[in-house]
């Protein structure tokens, strides 16, 4: 028998195999985002259902279960990242073997599909085009779910636990609550309130101008070009290939100037995140973010905890006004109250700190309740609506800017949502952390981003995959979840704001 390090270099061998089909699927899907030819979609589709086949089959080969059993008996003797490299592809290897292969390459190839129909769908706000290959989506991931099996009793947990490890609806429940009993009586108190002078928002800016300001504020940031691009894309999206290579798109609007900043600083968190994984990671399957509540966090806490705060805009409005000449009639201070504006929304990804997460409570609702089989695909517009105008009193015109219009479900991705909340309050939690070694709003004041990048980096960036979400706030913040943080955070912002 050869000594077991052989086995490993196998397994590495067979690790960057894998990791290989799995970026060429990401540059198809890079390019069916950012402006590949739409009659060629149907033949990328199929592509991507081979690729994501031929990747299955090396991580569920017998070769591959040999490698594990082999390293998992010498598993004291591994080098920590080996290590985690050899327990978190067990753990993928035992969730797709579960499943038949010829299903999972179908489901890929629908979701691709799927994905160009959501697209038309929402354009033309029919949800009738897109509600087939939702139903088929969905009754995939029941089968899958079922091959699986329930984590904790409930099949929706199976879904939670893919994007955060151990997240269950139980824990979730409780969770909202908390939330839901803090923000929504500062909402109410603010409806009372008269709104600050900012008609800007309503300006029209040139697209040109808004891409030339996009580069300028992700640079500032401490976004590497030389590691990353930024396109445009319906949808603002992050795509990374390793440290070396973490690509963004972002959207222009020309009558939403502030879409496009946010969207863009929201996207640099995440690729931040990226870019800053220990290069010792690089070329293994552990090069990414731990989960989607963390990777969340990150962008979360570039786009609102430092972009619209004060201190952020300090050193860089005189830019933005040179940028766009009208802003040249508002002070810092009147932009800096117009971007907090806070008033109910349609839009999630536009929506405003303090009510963002009662957007995601009605996503969390509604597929709570299609895996639960309290109600079906064709009832999803009409129960969307009434959540929107039972948590945040406004009711969607038509389905393009209520039930279609994120890309989530049309790409699959159940179980996604509940981390976009999670991630507000793992950023305040982790903001709190950083605040307490130095003060962070005096770094932004400076424009400089040194520190903070390096703090993000030294506590969660470096570690990639090889910690689990609560490994990481407990060792960054000195205790585990705690929505309190992100409570208190905008209590205090907004009552300051809004002189309540």
């Amino acid at each position: 028998m050869k000594p077991w390090r052989q086995y490993l270099d196998e397994f590495k061998s067979f690790s960057e195999r894998i990791l290989s089909l799995e970026y060429a699927q990401a540059l198809i899907h890079w390019d069916m985002n950012t402006g590949a030819p739409k009659k060629g979609m149907g033949e990328k589709a199929k592509m991507l259902g081979v690729l994501g086949g031929e990747s299955v089959k090396l991580l569920t080969s017998p070769k591959m279960n040999e490698l594990l059993e082999i390293l998992e008996a010498h598993k004291n003797s591994l080098e920590p990242n080996d290590f985690h490299h050899v327990k978190h592809t067990r753990k993928k290897y035992d969730q797709m073997m579960k499943i038949p292969q010829k299903e999972y390459e179908e489901y890929l190839s629908l979701c691709a599909e799927s994905n160009q129909v959501w697209e038309e769908a929402k354009t033309t706000s029919n949800f009738k085009l897109f509600s087939p290959y939702l139903k088929k989506i969905i009754e995939t991931l029941r089968k899958f779910i079922i091959y699986r099996g329930y984590q904790s009793g409930n099949p929706y947990n199976t879904l939670l636990d893919d994007y955060e490890e151990g997240m269950t609806v139980e824990k979730l429940d409780l969770f909202f609550n908390t939330l839901r009993e803090r923000i929504v009586p500062l909402v109410h108190k603010i409806r009372e309130k008269s709104q600050p002078e900012c008609s800007f928002l309503d300006e029209s800016y040139p697209i040109v101008k808004q891409k030339e300001f996009s580069n300028f504020i992700a640079k500032h940031i401490g976004y590497d070009f030389d590691a990353g691009m930024i396109k445009e894309s319906m949808h603002p999206f992050t795509l990374g290939f390793g440290p070396n290579d973490v690509r963004i798109t972002t959207h222009y609007h020309e009558k939403n100037l502030m879409s496009a900043i946010f969207s863009t600083i929201h996207e640099c968190g995440h690729a931040i995140y990226e870019q800053q994984i220990s290069q010792n990671l690089d070329g293994t399957l552990l090069a990414e973010g731990t989960s989607m509540g963390i990777h969340e966090s990150q962008s979360r806490m570039f786009e609102n905890l430092f972009g619209r705060s004060l201190d952020f805009w300090k050193p860089i409005y005189s830019k933005l006004q040179e940028s766009f000449s009208v802003l040249s009639n508002f002070s810092l201070e009147q932009f800096y109250k117009g971007i907090n504006l806070t008033k109910p929304s349609l839009i999630r990804i536009e929506a405003d700190e303090l009510t963002y997460s009662l957007h995601v409570m009605v996503r969390y609702d509604l597929e709570k309740a299609l895996f639960s089989g309290s109600c079906e695909v064709d009832d999803l517009p009409e129960l969307w609506n009434k959540k929107m105008e039972e948590y945040l009193g406004v009711v969607p015109e038509n389905d393009a800017v209520g039930v279609l219009q994120d890309v989530h479900w049309g790409s699959g991705l159940f179980g996604y949502f509940p981390s976009y909340a999670l991630g507000n309050a793992y950023a305040s939690q982790f903001f709190t952390a950083m605040n307490r070694e130095f003060s962070v709003f005096d770094e932004l004041e400076k424009g400089d981003f040194t520190k903070i990048k390096e703090w993000l980096k030294t506590h969660i960036h470096q570690y990639g995959k090889t910690k689990r979400p609560e490994e990481l706030l407990i060792g960054a913040t000195g205790e585990g979840l705690n929505p309190n943080y992100f409570a208190e955070y905008l209590e205090n912002k907004f009552t300051s704001l809004y002189n309540l």
